[in-house]
């Protein structure tokens, strides 16, 4: 029997994709980012749902799933969790169940089947060059993520992108210029792309499992300065061909 290890799942998510969605949070994680607001959930833990069990929860709130709802996985990072989450998604999609994967694009390399039952793929770019990659995630390469890419442009699947914006880290013109150009070359079918702006809200999580808090001396990035940051990348953005 496939089971799948689970850290928590909350109902009525709004920001996890379109509608109100059923967000599904999955323990394990290959990277430790200085900007993670769950270390909590980098281990993995207890197999403690089966794909059935998941999709009858996610079953209760059907009805509320207008406009593009549906459920969303996250974590953590589920695609760590091959087996279960290709389980379920499959029976998801028996149910008509619009599916989100919210995903770093490090996992175990084959995703082809998967991607065939996902709806939406919301992919966190953490860098778009291998020492800024290494020095935020702590992995060694950006070969994963490459390799996820390529086959997500395969699979034709819609792509939501997001970064988070970390005061003097990548919050200035270079970086988003250089941003711009990786999106443009790299990811197929984007069709939104969201700027996060780093808080310390997951510090005292730190604190309570006794693990030094990477960005301590760096505080939280300030919601306008984020927006103009946006405004100035949108329109380099779209100035590409």
């Amino acid at each position: 029997m496939i089971k799948g290890s689970i850290d928590s799942i909350e109902t009525f998510g709004l920001v996890d994709g379109p509608g109100i969605r059923t967000v599904v949070f999955l323990n394990g994680c290959s990277l430790r980012c200085k900007f993670c607001h769950n270390p909590e959930m980098w281990v993995k833990r207890d197999l403690n749902y089966t794909p059935e069990e998941i999709v009858n929860k996610v079953l209760r709130s059907k009805p509320y799933f207008k406009n593009g709802g549906g459920v969303t996985f996250s974590g953590g990072e589920p695609l760590l969790q091959y087996d279960f989450l290709l389980e379920t998604c499959r029976l998801l999609k028996k149910e008509d169940i619009h599916v989100a994967l919210d995903t770093a694009g490090v996992g175990l390399g084959e995703y082809k089947e998967l991607l065939k039952y996902i709806d939406l793929v919301i992919l966190d770019v953490k860098h778009v060059n291998h020492e800024g990659y290494y020095n935020i995630t702590g992995h060694n390469s950006m070969k994963d993520v490459s390799e996820f890419i390529k086959q997500l442009n395969k699979s034709g699947n819609d792509v939501w992108v997001r970064q988070v914006i970390v005061p003097g880290i990548n919050d200035n013109t270079d970086y988003l210029d250089n941003l711009a150009h990786y999106i443009k070359e790299n990811i197929k079918n984007v069709k939104k792309i969201e700027f996060l702006p780093f808080h310390r809200l997951g510090r005292e999580k730190y604190i309570k499992m006794n693990i030094p808090y990477p960005y301590e001396n760096i505080d939280d990035m300030d919601k306008d300065k984020c927006n103009e940051l946006f405004n100035y990348f949108q329109k380099k953005y779209t100035s590409l061909n």
